[in-house]
């Protein structure tokens, strides 16, 4: 594929609307189209974004063969299907998370993604944020040791947003707190044992529907003698919005900030047991870089543009992934199986806290 020639279509324009300028300004993309079911959010943002071509659904955008990849920012219940429907137009697809709500979902989507054999990415966030990627360097430098203990922590309230959410399980939405650990450790998870926390009150009960405020979950990973922890609220918890992760090492260890005004904590393990036992730990706030040094450069200026928000400057990494794995002809970093596999967990982790607890073997989509 030519450079400069990708002409991409972002579709779902509430959230969406964050990546129209970051796609114009990658310099392999020569047009960028826009998709939204509401005329006047799709009116105003072509107007801001001077945006020529624009579709006012999903189905009459795949019938036009001058559109190379989709970017769905739409809500989350309807990605799979969705997703389905772009790879089977013959166009790339990338996905806001999760990839899917049900372990066939994600089977239909790895199903059609190699029938296709078109790009499909999962565009996670945590794994491209400033965080994760200065703990990814001190990992692979050797800095943190072996792995210990990983723990991922997403805590949003969604009281006020569209009712759907009240009957998702935590634990369907859980990829910002389990892929980085599994990233991180480049492994996938094989069993769950998680548990309910807190029942819903009645006026948040939907019939059939979630019935916990929290699940809490343990991970046993492939390959790995560590264990991992997850734990997701969406309602009546007191606690501010944070999707993050802590990382334990031999040597040293990594713990996400409590507040969003705050540095992260970088622990660090003497080598000598004092006097009286246990070695010291040194304890020092992670002076964590902007890495936009790793985009092009007509993309740096957006590592900023979300810098008090929980994203941590990754939506221009996302872009440039995805499009640079088309223009490559490679499969993306997030493609389907990795996708697949750190949606599976979260969908197990909600059956085995139906079961209270029983342990829950996760598939493998390899």
């Amino acid at each position: 594929m030519r450079k400069d020639s990708l002409r991409i279509a972002v579709v779902g324009l509430r959230f969406g609307a964050e990546f129209v300028p970051i796609y114009q300004q990658h310099p392999d993309v020569s047009e960028v189209v826009l998709c939204d079911s509401d005329s006047e959010r799709l009116r105003v943002t072509a107007d801001r974004f001077n945006v020529h071509r624009t579709f006012g659904n999903l189905d009459d955008l795949l019938s036009s063969p001058a559109i190379d990849a989709v970017h769905l920012l739409t809500p989350f219940l309807l990605h799979a299907e969705q997703s389905v429907k772009v790879l089977q137009a013959g166009k790339h697809c990338a996905s806001a998370v999760c990839m899917g709500s049900t372990l066939n979902e994600l089977y239909d989507i790895v199903t059609t993604q190699r029938a296709s054999r078109l790009n499909y990415m999962m565009m996670e966030t945590v794994v491209y944020s400033r965080e994760f990627l200065y703990v990814s360097d001190l990992y692979r430098r050797g800095e943190l040791g072996e792995l210990t203990f990983l723990r991922g922590i997403y805590f949003q309230d969604v009281e006020g947003y569209p009712d759907y959410w009240k009957s998702v399980p935590p634990m369907h939405y859980a990829t910002h707190a389990v892929a980085p650990l599994l990233c991180l450790a480049n492994t996938r998870a094989t069993h769950v044992n998680c548990l309910g926390s807190g029942i819903l009150s009645d006026r948040l009960i939907q019939p059939g529907g979630n019935p916990f405020r929290l699940q809490t979950a343990l991970l046993r990973l492939a390959n790995s003698t560590a264990a991992a922890e997850v734990t997701r609220s969406w309602f009546e918890t007191a606690r501010p919005y944070v999707e993050g992760f802590n990382v334990y090492g031999t040597r040293q260890s990594f713990e996400w900030n409590q507040l969003w005004n705050e540095k992260p904590l970088l622990f660090t393990l003497g080598d000598e047991p004092r006097p009286f036992g246990g070695r010291p730990v040194d304890i020092t706030r992670a002076e964590i870089p902007d890495y936009a040094d790793r985009l092009p450069e007509s993309l740096r200026t957006f590592t900023q543009y979300d810098t008090d928000g929980a994203h941590g400057g990754s939506h221009p990494h996302l872009v440039h992934e995805f499009v640079r794995s088309i223009v490559e002809e490679r499969k993306p970093a997030i493609d389907a199986v990795t996708a697949a596999n750190w949606t599976a967990p979260g969908i197990c982790a909600h059956q085995s806290a139906l079961r209270d607890g029983e342990t829950v073997t996760i598939p493998n989509f390899a």
